[in-house]
């Protein structure tokens, strides 16, 4: 269907949008089926079930974890970054648990110092979508920074996510250092026929918005709760921008562990007509 679709236009556009918005969407499956079944658990799961709504999430994420991969949406070789960011924000979790960050649903018993196992799931959804991306549209870079570079900032920005409750929060500055580190990169990604560039921290500030609108959802279905959420739902802090955009730098790094950055494609050379001298059509 694609191949008798108009190339030029604004149908041929429509088809470039089209299949971006659908490479997106399946680039999101899992985390798109992990907020599907915490949604489904708010509005429909029994109180008195037997097996906790925690637990049950648990064993949802474990079930979809499975299916990506005996389905090939995931290779073995980036389940071991996803498995990192499920470790890395496993700890991220207990920690901002205990610190009174944010609180979960005391049910069930899969859980590690009060916070349950499917919490880790859903850093392994964003982990899910950034390798997945990164493969659907063969993400390219032109101007991307050192890679020692990038992994001292990310290692920061982590420590920064603990210290920031018993010192002093470096964000702004962590932010300013991102920026200056990211700015110059652009991003090259292939659609269908067409390939876009974009400044990466563009793309970083819209993957942030996406997972912003996310936690809302994942909140109001009270998968967790802040503490100015306890008493009534309202609308997660638009502060948390902030936080989901630094995220976003530790994602792109763990991901360049599997994917080192690649730089764009060189242009194919054109085929040029020219007559000989004897008349004859030659191509070069």
């Amino acid at each position: 269907m694609l191949r008798r679709a108009p190339r030029g236009g604004w149908r041929g556009f429509l088809v470039e949008a089209a299949v971006f918005v659908a490479k997106q969407a399946w680039a999101c499956v899992f985390g798109a089926l992990l907020l599907v079944v915490i949604v489904a658990a708010r509005l429909w799961y029994p109180d008195d079930a037997v097996l906790a709504r925690n637990d049950a999430l648990t064993v949802a994420a474990v079930l979809i974890q499975i299916g990506m991969i005996v389905s090939g949406l995931e290779t073995r070789r980036e389940l071991w970054v996803i498995v990192l960011f499920h470790l890395t924000g496993t700890a991220m979790e207990i920690f901002k648990t205990d610190a009174g960050s944010w609180t979960y649903d005391a049910g069930g018993i899969l859980r590690i110092a009060g916070v349950p196992l499917f919490s880790g799931f859903m850093y392994a959804a964003v982990g899910s979508y950034m390798v997945r991306v990164y493969r659907l549209f063969d993400i390219r870079f032109r101007r991307y920074p050192p890679l020692w570079a990038t992994a001292l900032i990310a290692a920061a920005i982590y420590a920064n996510f603990f210290l920031h409750h018993v010192w002093w929060d470096a964000r702004w500055v962590l932010l300013l250092g991102v920026v200056a580190l990211w700015a110059p990169t652009v991003m090259h990604a292939r659609v269908w026929r067409s390939r876009i560039r974009l400044p990466l921290l563009a793309a970083f500030a819209g993957v942030a918005v996406v997972i912003y609108v996310a936690e809302n959802i994942g909140t109001w279905a009270g998968a967790w709760l802040y503490p100015d959420q306890v008493d009534g739902w309202q609308l997660v802090s638009l502060s948390k921008l902030s936080s989901w955009f630094l995220l976003m730098i530790i994602s792109v790094v763990l991901v360049t562990l599997v994917s080192p950055p690649r730089r764009p494609r060189p242009a194919p050379a054109r085929s040029v007509v020219r007559r000989s001298s004897r008349g004859a059509l030659a191509e070069t």
